[in-house]
């Protein structure tokens, strides 16, 4: 048998160290710091209707002293879109909400709609990495956050909030009906509130939760929801490459923990991987923070069924 040297053994070891400490300095240095935008066309309105524009944010983790992030926020409202939408997270730090105020600037005297999330509510604290892994594990919180500050600052320039409530608006000429549910990563959720088929005089349906559990999102698309927006994965937040993300920190499937997909025949999804992360895990690889210009535009018309015998098909049926 080949024989293999110690400093062979020990020249591997360090290479592999090295590496990792590369890895780790260029996840929490350079990459947590990458801003992107990302766009994407989700064909959910009616045929021939006008395109309409959402900026999604969500994942925030805001801190005070968090000048790069901040700075990106407030250039997002040059994009110049019909509405916005928070799905939560924004908060790390007891006195971050003058920050994620300010931040978001006048995005905030655009229409909006958001729901908070855990980290909303309480602040992160230090835990096992590995406990990710673990769906069952027990949760630990923070101390509390001021989310009730956030909300009425939010609350106060316009936006709605949608934590249990539906809510109708008009938007670019579009008539909108919405629900939204509190935080099912904190068990908070209560989709009884907001059961049932949207207004059908609508020409969308948003649903609104931070995160994305099959429970809640079942439920949305039984209701006939168009779209459901959802933040919380903040999109794996490790990724490999060829492999992909290695958790989604809830229910839904790896697939799923980012971008446009789809839940059930006729609902869309769509993830957030977020602009944040907790300052325990200031680190991302290979998925980069991000905010999301979803354009949405008029479905393609639905085909006749090939057996005309049967009728349409059951998502064919839903009324729009």
């Amino acid at each position: 048998m080949p024989v293999i040297s110690t400093t062979a053994v020990r020249r591997t070891a360090l290479g592999a160290a090295g590496a990792a400490v590369a890895g780790i300095g260029y996840a929490t240095l350079i990459e947590r710091n990458a801003f992107v935008l990302r766009e994407a066309t989700m064909p959910v309105l009616a045929p021939g209707s006008p395109t309409l524009r959402i900026l999604h944010l969500s994942d925030l983790h805001m801190m005070p002293g968090q000048q790069l992030k901040q700075q990106w926020l407030r250039e997002l409202d040059r994009l110049e879109p019909d509405l916005v939408v928070n799905t939560g997270d924004n908060l790390s730090h007891p006195k971050a909400v003058p920050a994620v105020v300010q931040s978001l600037g006048a995005l905030l005297a655009r229409p909006g709609l958001f729901v908070f999330g855990s980290n909303d509510y309480f602040a992160p604290v230090p835990k096992n990495p590995l406990k990710y892994f673990d769906k069952d594990h027990r949760r630990v919180y923070g101390d509390p956050l001021p989310w009730q500050d956030l909300r009425a600052a939010f609350t106060e320039r316009g936006w709605l909030d949608l934590t249990h409530t539906r809510r109708d608006l008009e938007v670019a000429g579009i008539r909108i009906a919405t629900a939204g549910v509190d935080d099912p990563h904190l068990q908070r959720d209560r989709y009884d509130t907001v059961a049932g088929a949207p207004n059908q005089l609508a020409q969308l349906s948003i649903g609104l939760t931070h995160s994305p559990e099959p429970r809640v999102l079942d439920r949305f698309a039984e209701d006939g929801y168009d779209l459901v927006l959802a933040g919380h994965t903040h999109g794996g937040q490790l990724v490999v490459p060829g492999y992909g993300a290695l958790v989604t920190n809830c229910g839904i499937d790896k697939s799923r923990v980012k971008g446009p997909s789809q839940w059930g025949a006729h609902t869309q999804l769509h993830v957030s991987a977020g602009i944040g992360t907790s300052p325990w895990a200031p680190y991302r690889f290979c998925c980069r923070p991000e905010a999301t210009l979803l354009t949405l535009v008029g479905a393609p018309p639905k085909r006749p069924a090939a057996d005309a015998g049967h009728g349409i098909s059951a998502s064919e049926a839903i009324a729009r």
